[in-house]
């Protein structure tokens, strides 16, 4: 008998994770988009990276939620209730994080109400539940399948790392270009008049890779926070020009 074959059916790979972050990336993508045509009546970008496909708080969401509830497969009342809380943990961190980053929040529940400080709420409370119990019971399973099918080639796999690595770092240069690009058109900043010719050569690049058309069609959800913490959408900033 093999090494393979003496692995638990519980034991999860760092391959299989990969794998779920890509996949869930997608699939949350995917989902993102449904919900908001049947919301709002508007097909629009839910994309999270500047390139790729990705809604990666899907991805990181779905493996975490994978890693740590895989084992009670055969409980769903535990599984939604575990679901809700640690789905609201990873919500309100990632909420946290992209707004410490960036300065911008890229959700706000606080009008569905029953809400903490607008990063998660009860309905989504609810919702993390439910997909717990369907992702683990009926999701997971028929991932593993098609993850098996994947070859497991280690060159594969630092490329796939690379390339989401390099997407990660474009999205970041491209956010916080494009909301000091907006910053000084809204406050009527001078500074650019006083940039060296290197910066000048920047300027062009990311107006040229990452424009304000690119961007709002990209990320229509961006926020632009002023110097006395006014939050405003940059889609309505630029609409107003």
């Amino acid at each position: 008998m093999d090494n393979k074959q003496l692995k638990s059916t519980n034991h999860i790979t760092y391959q299989q994770i990969l794998c779920y972050f890509i996949i869930f990336s997608v699939i949350g993508l995917i989902i993102e988009t449904i919900f908001c045509y049947l919301t709002t009546g508007v097909i629009e970008s839910r994309k999270g990276l500047i390139w790729g496909p990705f809604c990666p708080v899907y991805g990181v969401g779905a493996t975490i939620l994978i890693v740590s509830l895989h084992t009670y497969q055969e409980k769903p009342m535990t599984l939604f209730l575990i679901g809700c809380i640690l789905g609201n943990v990873i919500e309100y961190g990632m909420s946290y994080l992209l707004e410490a980053y960036y300065g911008t929040r890229f959700w706000d529940y606080s009008y569905y109400g029953f809400d903490i400080n607008g990063r998660v709420c009860l309905l989504y409370s609810i919702y993390w539940g439910v997909l717990s119990v369907i992702l683990i019971r009926y999701i997971k399973p028929k991932v593993d399948k098609l993850i098996k099918k994947i070859p497991n080639q280690k060159k594969l796999y630092i490329t796939i790392i690379v390339l989401f690595v390099l997407d990660g770092l474009a999205t970041i240069w491209a956010i916080t270009s494009y909301q000091k690009r907006i910053g000084t058109k809204l406050e009527q900043n001078q500074e650019t008049a006083n940039q060296t010719v290197w910066q000048k050569v920047k300027t062009k690049i990311e107006e040229t890779l990452f424009s304000d058309k690119i961007m709002v069609k990209t990320f229509p959800n961006l926020r632009y926070v002023d110097k006395d913490g006014n939050q405003y959408y940059i889609r309505d900033i630029i609409g107003n020009e």
